[in-house]
C-alpha cells in the first residue's frame, strides 16, 4: 500500500487514550456530510477526516469543529487523489486508539451503528456490518439494479477468495489496531477494493471477524459505478493471481 504525500492537519483536543478512532474517507463530500457530523456526540471517540478533493469539504468540517470544542476532530488534508482504501490506510497510521473503524461519508450506515459494532466486539479482531443477513433495517433500499450487481459481485469473491461473509462492502468495519497492522503490509488496493484485500488478508493469518447485521439507508447518490465493480473485480483477480505489482 502506497502513501501519496504528505497531510496537512488540524485538530481539536486531542485525547491521550480515546477507545475508538473512526476513520472516514472524504472526497468532495461538501454537500452529503452534514448528516454525519451531525450525528457526531461522544467526546470518548477520536474522529478521523482523510480529504484528498478539491471541494470545501475541509472548510465544512472546520466550521463543525469550531462550533464543537468538546469533539475529538481531526482532518488529514491531501493534494492528490488517495482513493477509498488509500485514505482509510492514511488514517490507520494516525489513528490513537487500539480499536479502529471505518465508515463512508455519506452516511449510509450511521455513525451509532459503527459504535454499535464496537460494542459486540468482544474477543474477536474485527466486527463488519452487513446488508445482507438476518436482522439487517434497510430503511431505503437500494436499486433494484444495484442490488443484483451487489449480490453477484459478493458470490464471486466469496469464491475467489474463499471469504464467508455475505457484504463485503458495507460501509461499516471496527477491527483492533494489532490484526490491521499485521496485514497492512501486504496490502496493494487502494480503491474500493481495499475492504475485500484486508478481509482476505486477516482470514488468511486466522484473525477473527464476525458479521453483524445493521441499519442502512441508500442515499441513492453512490460514488459507485457498474465501471468501477468491472474495474474493482479485475485489480482483486490480480491481487488473488498475484499479477499486481506491490506500491511500498
Amino acid at each position: 500500500m502506497k502513501q501519496i504525500g504528505n497531510p496537512g492537519v488540524f485538530q481539536f483536543i486531542i485525547m491521550s487514550s480515546p477507545s475508538l478512532s473512526i476513520i472516514i474517507p472524504a472526497y468532495n463530500e461538501e454537500k452529503r456530510i452534514s448528516p454525519l457530523l451531525d450525528e457526531l456526540s461522544s467526546p470518548d471517540i477520536e474522529y478521523i477526516f482523510v480529504c484528498d478533493g478539491t471541494d470545501s469539504t475541509v472548510e465544512v468540517i472546520r466550521k463543525f469543529s469550531d462550533k464543537h470544542p468538546d469533539l475529538t476532530i481531526r482532518c488529514l488534508t491531501y493534494s492528490c487523489r488517495l482513493g477509498k482504501g488509500g485514505g482509510v490506510y492514511a488514517g490507520f497510521k494516525e489513528a490513537s486508539s487500539d480499536i479502529v473503524g471505518f465508515m463512508d461519508a455519506d452516511n449510509s450506515t450511521p455513525v451509532s451503528e459503527l459504535i454499535r459494532l464496537y460494542t459486540l466486539m468482544g474477543s474477536h479482531d474485527g466486527v463488519i456490518g452487513s446488508r445482507h443477513i438476518p436482522g439487517q433495517v434497510l430503511q431505503r433500499k437500494q436499486s433494484i439494479s444495484r442490488r443484483f450487481q451487489s449480490r453477484i459481485f459478493n458470490g464471486l469473491i466469496r469464491m475467489l477468495f474463499g471469504l464467508d461473509f455475505h457484504d463485503t462492502q458495507c460501509g461499516a468495519k471496527v477491527f483492533r489496531r494489532s490484526a490491521v497492522s499485521a496485514v497492512l503490509p501486504y496490502l496493494h488496493a487502494h480503491g474500493f477494493e481495499f475492504d475485500v484485500e484486508l478481509l482476505w488478508h486477516l482470514h488468511k493469518r486466522d484473525f477473527s471477524v464476525i458479521e453483524i447485521p445493521v441499519i442502512w439507508n441508500d442515499t441513492h447518490d453512490s460514488r459507485l459505478r457498474l465501471t468501477d465493480t468491472f474495474s474493482m473485480f479485475h485489480t482483486l483477480l490480480r491481487i488473488r493471481t498475484g499479477t499486481l505489482p506491490h506500491e511500498p
